[in-house]
């Protein structure tokens, strides 16, 4: 095959000096947390997909059983795309892909044990089948292998989530890497 049919049908990788950071994994893993540490640390901006959603109704309605909004994916690409452009973003989502490949440089994908994760739903007031369902795809890894089908594999760093240190291990891990994005590509 040739080069150029290789890449037909596919936006290409831009090149930004400030990179894009998707953190995602099951819902309690700890994403909003991380991002919020990631962005203090990075001067990165964090945006939170749940809170946008919400906000800017960026949703078909709402699924009472599982105690969600229907996402209207098209309507959140949109509203992204330009955001995305110019780097420096933190994007904090539970599901990694329906975004395009071109708008992450890095690939966070939290996972925290059953144990650890149960609790935080609770917590959080889901039901229990919301739980239940939840709790099945952190152990089949549902979201995992979504980012690993979805990314170049070089990007998709799987990181442990299920307490403080960890969380601040992970900080300090990706503070890192973005200091030698940013001087690589200055």
């Amino acid at each position: 095959m040739s080069d150029s049919s290789d890449s037909e049908g596919q936006a290409p990788h831009v090149e930004r000096k400030i990179p894009n950071i998707l953190v995602t994994g099951t819902p309690g893993t700890g994403k909003t947390t991380t991002s919020e540490m990631i962005a203090e640390a990075t001067g990165l901006t964090h945006v939170n997909v749940g809170d946008l959603v919400k906000q800017k109704q960026l949703h078909e309605g709402y699924l009472e059983e599982f105690d969600t909004h229907i996402l209207d994916e098209d309507k959140l690409i949109d509203e992204l795309e330009e955001v995305m452009e110019g780097g420096g973003k933190i994007v904090d989502f539970h599901s990694c892909g329906i975004f395009p490949e071109r708008w992450f440089d890095l690939v966070l994908v939290l996972r925290a044990e059953t144990n650890v994760l149960y609790p935080r739903m609770e917590k959080r007031n889901y039901n229990q089948r919301k739980i239940t369902e939840n709790i099945e795809c952190e152990i089949m890894q549902v979201v995992l292998d979504e980012a690993r089908e979805s990314y170049a594999e070089e990007i998709v760093i799987e990181l442990p989530s299920n307490d403080i240190n960890d969380m601040e291990s992970n900080v300090d891990r990706v503070r890192q890497w973005v200091d030698i994005y940013k001087a690589n590509h200055s």
